[in-house]
């Protein structure tokens, strides 16, 4: 399949599964609003979702792909199957092992998290519980992880990014009941963490039937450090840390906020919208480009290897660039039409557009870092992109607690700071990482390149000239338009169209190149149920 159609499959499933991740968070901010529980919720949820986010959603995948390809071109299909087994059965042996760690550990833990409610002794209680419950997802997702990489490898993107939507389901069942039935909100959240765990076992089965559809024979057995699994995890690790360097400063951030009532609540609402673009573009194209460019290393295709980057920065940014300056432009509109209600108010989602803003203009480099990562990897170079990743971390720490401690000393939110501070590692990280490939030439940004990139800022600035001016007149559209959520509706719907005719009107895209794209490539697999 072409790299947009393969895009286009991850991005579709990935927007269903994310409009239910909004309708369930919805669902949380009208049963929590902002305060303690809500805190406690996205406490449970941090350490298994920065996981899920470090291993399914691309970063595992990526760096265990050439591995797995690697063999199973040299060594042939059992080969192959043997290495993924091997792998799994260590990895899931390890990860279980640190899940009951962490679950023991747990009431030490959270107070370290949750420093703002460490006095409330009930506070403290829901919380230790509800992680516990929701920490076994990580093992699954483990499993998960190396499932979605064998069907990818094998050309199969659709279910590995349909089987997420069973996280949202499957949480959704708890907090709708919480408004039907008389039961209290602390026990809606208990069963909502545990849902979490539920949905895992689910989708690692689901992907497990469609790795055994797809032909691949793979067995969970005793774990061994094989030479095969050291290989494996010499790459998958360092290539794991640097794909997840963005969810290492989430966390961070989220330690941070912890001190602060209410700021843990901010972030995480803020986190939901603006990790939207990251799923629905940088994580599709990201798994997109890795057997692509790997097939262009091994057989020394330098040009196709650069057409290949050139086409999917492209595509990343034309999707991704808009994303960014709605969230930038008009994130209280956003925010307030779509969220405020129940439990949660305007000054709730006032606080949380703020944050969002600072998010937003660092969007295009969380995209970017999952499209410029692909290229490394497929030469089996996952060090360099860690030690960039490291080096994110280390300025997230340092600028992001000065930031954080220095606005509150002033009386400012101090979530700006952390926001301000991740939005800048990001844009370092990628500065790093387009340096190193400009300068071994594996990537030169080719004349028409940069010419579309233009196109395509210039498209962008028309549409922030529209938003802007939607955004000052929010109440007088509310009220035209009957609701604010309709208005947002027909906002974003009329700032899309502009965009989408901005490009064509720039030739930042023709309609020929558009149609191009979506055909499958010759010789391309016919689809299945899995494609």
């Amino acid at each position: 399949m072409s790299l947009a159609r393969n895009t286009l499959v991850q991005s579709t499933l990935t927007l269903g599964s994310r409009l239910l991740g909004f309708g369930r968070d919805l669902a949380l901010s009208a049963n929590f609003g902002q305060g303690a529980l809500m805190d406690v919720w996205s406490t449970a949820l941090m350490l298994p979702n920065m996981f899920r986010r470090l291993f399914a959603e691309g970063a595992f995948a990526q760096a265990f792909v050439p591995v797995y390809g690697g063999v199973k071109t040299r060594e042939g299909d059992a080969a192959a199957a043997v290495t993924a087994s091997e792998a799994m059965s260590f990895m899931f042996a390890v990860v279980a092992a640190f899940c009951i760690l962490l679950q023991v550990a747990m009431p030490w833990i959270v107070p370290l998290l949750l420093s703002a409610w460490k006095d409330d002794a009930e506070v403290m209680r829901v919380a230790v519980i509800a992680t516990q419950l929701a920490m076994p997802y990580l093992a699954c997702m483990t499993i998960a992880s190396l499932l979605s990489g064998v069907l990818n490898t094998g050309g199969r993107f659709a279910l590995s990014a349909a089987v997420p939507v069973f996280l949202n389901l499957c949480t959704l069942a708890p907090l709708i009941s919480g408004f039907v039935l008389t039961v209290s909100p602390e026990a809606v959240l208990l069963a909502t963490s545990a849902a979490v765990t539920v949905s895992g076992v689910i989708q690692a089965g689901l992907l497990w039937w469609g790795v055994r559809r797809l032909g691949v024979k793979l067995k969970l057995g005793l774990p061994r450090l094989t030479p095969n699994v050291k290989r494996a995890l010499a790459l998958a690790v360092p290539g794991a840390m640097a794909g997840g360097a963005m969810q290492v400063n989430s966390v961070v951030s989220q330690v941070l906020a912890g001190s602060d009532a209410g700021a843990r609540s901010v972030l995480y609402n803020a986190d939901r919208l603006y990790q939207l673009p990251l799923g629905l573009v940088g994580v599709a194209i990201g798994l997109a480009l890795v057997p692509r460019l790997t097939r262009a290393f091994v057989s020394g295709d330098h040009e196709g290897g650069q057409k290949t980057l050139d086409d999917g920065i492209n595509l990343a940014m034309a999707f991704t660039l808009p994303a960014a300056v709605a969230l930038f432009v008009i994130p209280f509109f956003i925010i307030d039409a779509t969220v405020t209600r129940g439990a949660f108010t305007s000054a709730d989602a006032a606080r949380t557009a703020d944050v969002l803003r600072q998010f937003a203009w660092g969007v295009p480099a969380f995209v970017l870092a999952k499209v410029l990562t692909p290229p490394f990897f497929a030469r089996e170079d996952t060090r360099r992109p860690m030690y960039f990743a490291v080096a994110a971390v280390i300025i997230t720490v340092i600028l992001g607690s000065g930031l954080f401690f220095w606005f509150r000393a002033q009386g400012w939110d101090g979530v700006l700071g952390l926001a301000i501070a991740t939005s800048v590692s990001a844009w370092i990280n990628v500065g790093l990482l387009a340096g190193v490939l400009i300068r071994e030439n594996s990537w030169r940004p080719s004349p028409a390149f940069i010419s579309r990139i233009a196109r395509v800022l210039a498209a962008s600035a028309v549409m922030a000239g529209l938003l802007l001016l939607a955004g000052i007149n929010y109440e007088l559209l509310s009220q035209v338009l009957l609701a604010k959520e309709i208005a947002v509706l027909a906002v974003c719907g009329l700032g899309a169209g502009v965009y989408g005719a901005c490009l064509l009107a720039f030739r930042a895209v023709t309609l020929s190149e558009l149609k191009a794209t979506l055909r499958r490539e010759p010789g391309g697999s016919a689809v299945s149920g899995l494609d």
